[in-house]
């Protein structure tokens, strides 16, 4: 008897876990070309998008940084942007495996939220206080002014700028930063 129960537990934990990793994979959307801007909420006209992903790629060939941007209408089954984010990223696999030298862009008008993430081998250079200020000092007031393109390109070229200057010490990249979102804002 005991045997038995133990045997129909475990069969229900294994197809419940299969079935969880079934809803997991239909929760992000595919980027098979792997493209740099994917705006599944169509917020930036042809032109736009054509500039970012150029820009984008330009500055991937050049430096082998991987950054991409996505527009959403939704984060669900998420509750948490950055989450959400840093999950997409990973599902997606931004940036070289081996250096983790990703950063994904989510931003979501309808919820009113966007969310910088940023892989291991990034996120020495771009912190989280860094992205914050970036997304607070940067992408924000531009979206008030419902320039969503504007600020997130304005977005992507401090991101460029203070990514580039990680060659410099961390206090000084990061004096260099808070300076140059006081010009860019």
């Amino acid at each position: 008897m005991k045997l038995s129960l133990l045997s129909f537990l475990l069969l229900i934990t294994v197809l419940s876990c299969k079935s969880q990793d079934k809803e997991n994979s239909t929760v992000f959307q595919e980027n098979p070309n792997s493209l740099a801007v994917v705006d599944y909420s169509y917020i930036f006209s042809i032109s736009e998008n054509n500039e970012l992903a150029t820009k984008l790629g330009q500055y991937g060939d050049k430096t082998t940084r991987q950054i991409a941007v996505v527009t959403v209408d939704s984060i669900f089954p998420y509750n948490d942007i950055q989450k959400y984010a840093s999950d997409l990223g990973n599902y997606w696999g931004v940036g070289q495996k081996d250096l983790d030298n990703g950063l994904l862009i989510v931003f979501s008008k309808p919820l009113r939220k966007v969310a910088i993430s940023t892989g291991y081998g990034t996120e020495k250079v771009l912190t989280d206080s860094i992205c914050k200020q970036i997304i607070d000092s940067v992408m924000i007031p531009k979206f008030k002014e419902d320039k969503y393109y504007e600020g997130i390109d304005m977005g992507v070229d401090a991101i460029i700028k203070i990514w580039d200057s990680s060659n410099v010490p961390k206090v000084i990249a990061t004096r260099m930063a808070s300076k140059s979102l006081r010009k860019i804002s």
